[in-house]
């Protein structure tokens, strides 16, 4: 492939190290000027793309580049906006080549989870069908670690982390109160159809009578008078109960506890709030009083707190991305293969999106307990290493507040016609 330019786009729901992912390809596009010229970012995922609202990267000095390491939130703005297939929207498949073309665009990496990498895979192949040459490569990132053939995802590691430790330090407050006070906690965290943040919850039960004494999982079918006999029984125990809750629990019918009957952009059903939804069941049925919280953009946000495992995985599957594309390969993503779980080990592999797109990993059942409340030593096994070591951004010392990047973000000049973009 001749010389071209790169374009970098970020999709979804942010994390705490996204940026990383995006400073370690721009940090790795611009050793590799003898194949890449610029290296732009689109405006807002692909909907910049389509709008032609590309950020020309090389106008940021090294400085603001490498800070974007520690910066959580997605620098470029990121989107939830799910193109339709190749047959139902051909036009705006075009309109992306036309946009390629335009900029001289021959890599193309997209940022995000498993409808990220269905879009990277659809661009290939159009690509391929309007014989324009292109490198696609779907980067993978997303909290819920729901992403299959990758042993883990990147952003997950740092959720992860915040869970454990916000389990832990909720639970020391309650314990102190709960003769007079509080006697169940209620935590809700992310987890739509997969609870590996739930899961990660448990990390924080080091002994017996640790909490959190109760997950619920999406995974596992909501029991009511289950999960009531087991609060009662942890209170009348230990003098207290927490619990963590993914906001994807299901009844038995396969219906969200929480569903508000509306779907977002990807056509996925709104959520409107399981953990305050379980607190005042507890209440009305056992009488406790309780206090519930909604980790929501807190959990995905914290980049005080990220796991360092999980920066490091989001910094080399960036610098992958880009080496991937410049071998050659196309419709691939960069995963993590485990070599060992002690020491923690692990290499960067190459694997077809195909096998990614549009698929999600679930909890195997040999993570649960056998009452569908806790994990299993397997999953902490799992779990322990991505939490591991702290990557602290730098402190401000007159603020007391964390240094994050400031981009300028200037856009290149337009060379097509404004295109509008339907967002039904």
């Amino acid at each position: 492939m001749s010389k071209g330019n790169l374009l970098y786009a970020q999709s979804g729901g942010v994390t705490a190290v996204i940026n990383t992912t995006a400073c370690a390809v721009i940090e790795t596009a611009r050793k590799h000027k003898a194949q890449i010229g610029r290296v732009y970012a689109a405006r807002n995922g692909i909907l910049g793309v389509l709008r032609e609202e590309l950020i020309d990267t090389g106008l940021e000095d090294k400085k603001a580049i490498a800070a974007l390491r520690h910066t959580p939130g997605g620098a470029f703005g990121s989107c939830r906006y799910k193109l339709k297939s190749i047959e139902e929207s051909r036009a705006q498949y075009e309109r992306l080549i036309a946009v390629f073309k335009a900029h001289n665009i021959r890599y193309f990496l997209y940022n995000g989870g498993n409808d990220s990498a269905d879009t990277a895979l659809k661009i290939s192949q159009i690509g391929a069908a309007m014989n324009y040459p292109i490198a696609c490569i779907g980067v993978p990132k997303t909290v819920d670690n729901d992403l299959p053939v990758t042993d883990c995802s990147p952003g997950f590691g740092s959720v992860a982390k915040y869970t454990a430790i916000s389990m832990r330090e909720a639970a020391l407050d309650v314990a102190s109160m709960c003769s007079s006070s509080t006697k169940v906690f209620v935590m809700e965290v992310m987890g739509r159809h997969a609870g590996w943040i739930a899961a990660a919850a448990g990390l924080a039960a080091r002994k017996p009578g640790d909490a959190p004494h109760i997950i619920l999982f999406p995974e596992v079918p909501f029991d009511e008078e289950a999960f009531l006999r087991k609060v009662k029984e942890t209170v009348e125990r230990y003098g207290y109960c927490c619990v963590a809750v993914s906001e994807g629990v299901k009844q038995r019918n396969g219906q969200f506890l929480s569903e508000v009957g509306t779907v977002d952009a990807f056509g996925h059903s709104q959520l409107g709030g399981v953990g305050p939804l379980i607190a005042q069941l507890v209440h009305a049925k056992l009488g406790y009083k309780f206090h519930w919280a909604v980790a929501d953009y807190l959990q995905r946000s914290a980049r005080h707190i990220a796991s360092k495992v999980d920066a490091e995985h989001a910094y080399a599957v960036g610098k992958a991305a880009v080496e991937f594309a410049l071998a050659g390969q196309n419709a691939v993503m960069p995963v993590i293969t485990r070599v060992a779980d002690e020491p923690y080990r692990w290499i960067v592999e190459s694997a077809p999106l195909d096998k990614i797109a549009n698929r999600e990993k679930k909890l195997p059942r040999r993570f649960l307990t056998k009452d569908g409340f806790g994990i299993t030593p397997s999953a902490r096994a799992y779990l322990e290493p991505l939490i591991r070591g702290e990557d602290y951004p730098p402190y401000d010392k007159a603020t007391g507040l964390p240094k994050y990047a400031e981009l300028d973000n200037k856009l290149i000049r337009k060379k097509l016609p404004a295109y509008i973009v339907d967002k039904k």
